[in-house]
C-alpha cells in the first residue's frame, strides 16, 4: 500500500477566513490580516455580522421598525466591509447576516458552512477586556467551534500585520 502525496494541501484552495464584522477598530486587524492570508493561500473571505432581536414589545411597528433600522443599518456596514475585502484581494467575500444571539448564529454558521476553515477575530486592546466572542472561546463557547481561531492583537500596524501574515 503507498504513502498519501502529502505534499499538496488538498484543503488550499478551499481554505475560507471567517471573520465578524462590527465598529470596533480590532476588526480592521482582523480583516487586514485574513485578506492577507486570503491572498496568500488562494483562499477566501466571509463575512459575518448578527444583529440582536429587539425586545420592543410594547408597540409592534416601533420594534419593527427598529429592528428595520438595525438590519439595513448592518447590512450597509457588511457591503462597505464586503467592498474593502475586494479592495485587498480582488474576490467579494461570502456574507452572512443574521439577526438574534451572535454566539448561537456564528456557531451555526460555522456548523452549517463547511468551507470555512478559520475563525479570525480582533483582540480588544482596552480595558474592557478582548471582546465578547473571544472571552466565550474560553467559556459557552468551548469546544462547539470545531476549525482553528486566530485572534490577532487589535493594537498591530498595518505594517506588523503584513509581516506576520
Amino acid at each position: 500500500m503507498s504513502e498519501p502525496d502529502l505534499s499538496q494541501d488538498p484543503f488550499q484552495d478551499a481554505r475560507t477566513f471567517l471573520v465578524v464584522v462590527d465598529r470596533s477598530e480590532e476588526m480592521k486587524a482582523a480583516l487586514r490580516y485574513a485578506c492577507r492570508r486570503a491572498a496568500h493561500t488562494g483562499g477566501a473571505i466571509a463575512l459575518f455580522h448578527a444583529v440582536p432581536q429587539t425586545e420592543f414589545h410594547h408597540f409592534k411597528t416601533i420594534g419593527e421598525l427598529m429592528d428595520h433600522e438595525a438590519r439595513t443599518e448592518a447590512e450597509r456596514r457588511l457591503q462597505q466591509v464586503a467592498g474593502e475585502v475586494h479592495r485587498q484581494i480582488g474576490k467579494f467575500p461570502d456574507l452572512y447576516f443574521r439577526q438574534g444571539d451572535a454566539l448561537l448564529e456564528l456557531t451555526k454558521v460555522i456548523e452549517e458552512t463547511p468551507s470555512i476553515s478559520v475563525l479570525v477575530l480582533g483582540a480588544g486592546t482596552g480595558t474592557e477586556g478582548p471582546g465578547p466572542i473571544i472571552s466565550a472561546l474560553s467559556g459557552k463557547l468551548a469546544g462547539k467551534i470545531n476549525i482553528p481561531v486566530t485572534i490577532v492583537p487589535g493594537d498591530l500596524t498595518p505594517a506588523q500585520i503584513d509581516a506576520v501574515s
